[in-house]
């Protein structure tokens, strides 16, 4: 008898810790998968930024392009992609799946849609003239292989280039939210592609003039400009992929480059709606690396830097340069997040009131590292595909649109039918 109450007590004081346990992995789980729909909700910001910003014949395909790339980045990041970053596979059974409460799965799904969003900063720097099947094997290709190739190095001290950094500089590359591994990378493998690609015909003109293609829809631009920036909040505080690691300061400095690249893009966009609602996005793209480090009136500096940035750069590719970047992919995702990467060792430092914990060194050496594997990357993948296949749309597919020439419908059809 006195042998079963002993062993009744330990179950009882045992049966605490178990649940607690358990209650902790739950947490996290539930909190990891909350973060992953905050972001998979984002795509449809990508896309409705786009809707907007390209002429109505391309609005369809838009929307289409987003939807189809997500597909085609979660079967090439769960197969490939996430076991080249992280050397996890899922070709197990379900009961090895389910251990520790399907935290894995929903990190998974969680960083797949960090690694989603490369083909969707892509399409938009390349809307309205790229052909649809060598986009999407474009998107398995750097799924799968080129952005886990970098991944893996900074978030998971592949090749041991970020122990390196430490060993010669005190700190590893710090990017806590992505403001290199994704939105610069995504950025310059974009330059690339409209390089390759070149303008949409009819936007130059032969004596060096150029011809307008306003927005088609700036509502549509403005709804997708805030679903990204309120989904940006999971992007970046659940970033820390632990309940017991969440940290407020993320969110408050999110929120500070946010409004600080609105103003910044206010003003030096001369109250255009377009630089407007892209201003917030420049400054989310650029605090993602920093914003856990940063004290909030830094946050606000890298945000306007962030901002006027965007602008002056967008101005200047599309109207001197000659690059037909129909988002400002490049400038808004590739230069900001640079920027980001810097800013987070100017800003993090102890001196500026950040925490201190970042080496201004290791952030110069990640930002270029990440910018040279993007941009050559890229040339790789895309030039390849130009080899084998055309890339572009021919002249009369595209000043027919991609809508009626691809997916045979418009978005808004001149006859409707009347009852």
């Amino acid at each position: 008898m006195q042998s079963r109450d002993a062993a009744a007590r330990a179950a009882i004081f045992k049966s605490p810790l178990i649940t607690m346990d358990a209650f902790k992995t739950s947490s996290d789980v539930l909190f990891i998968l909350l973060g992953a729909i905050m972001v998979l909700a984002m795509h449809a910001g990508f896309a409705f930024l786009e809707v907007g910003t390209v002429r109505k014949k391309n609005q369809v395909n838009a929307l289409v392009k987003i939807l189809v790339d997500f597909s085609v980045s979660t079967i090439a990041y769960f197969f490939v992609g996430y076991g080249v970053a992280y050397g996890v596979s899922f070709l197990a059974g379900a009961e090895t799946l389910v251990a520790n409460g399907g935290y894995d799965l929903v990190k998974f799904f969680f960083l797949l849609t960090f690694a989603a969003a490369i083909p969707a900063i892509v399409s938009g720097g390349i809307a309205e003239r790229a052909r649809f099947g060598p986009q999407l094997a474009a998107t398995a290709v750097i799924v799968g292989l080129l952005y886990p190739f970098f991944e893996g190095i900074v978030w998971n001290n592949n090749l041991g280039l970020q122990p390196w950094l430490q060993a010669q500089f005190g700190q590893p590359f710090h990017d806590f939210a992505g403001s290199i591994v994704v939105h610069a990378f995504g950025g310059w493998v974009a330059l690339a592609a409209v390089l390759l690609l070149g303008p949409r015909r009819g936007r130059y003109n032969r004596d060096g003039g150029m011809s307008a293609h306003p927005p088609s829809s700036i509502p549509f631009l403005a709804l997708g400009a805030w679903i990204l920036s309120v989904g940006w909040f999971g992007f970046n505080v659940m970033s820390a992929q632990k309940l017991e690691v969440v940290n407020g300061l993320v969110a408050l400095n999110s929120l500070m480059a946010m409004v600080g690249g609105t103003v910044a893009a206010l003003i030096a966009g001369r109250n255009d709606p377009g630089f407007v609602h892209n201003g917030p996005l420049a400054g989310l793209v650029a605090v993602c690396a920093g914003s856990d480090v940063m004290h909030p009136v830094g946050a606000l500096a890298t945000g306007v830097v962030a901002g006027f940035l965007f602008v002056y750069m967008f101005t200047l590719t599309q109207n001197r340069w000659k690059i037909d970047d129909v988002l400002g992919v490049w400038p808004l995702h590739g230069l900001c997040g640079a920027w980001g990467g810097i800013a987070a060792g100017i800003f993090g430092a102890a001196s500026l009131g950040g925490l201190g914990t970042v080496s201004m060194a290791s952030q110069v050496a990640g930002t270029l590292g990440g910018v040279l594997v993007a941009l050559l990357g890229g040339f790789v993948v895309y030039g390849l595909i130009r080899m084998a296949t055309s890339l572009r749309l021919d002249p009369e597919e595209e000043y027919e649109g991609a809508d009626l020439t691809i997916h045979k419908v418009s978005a808004s059809p001149e006859r409707e039918a009347s009852w």
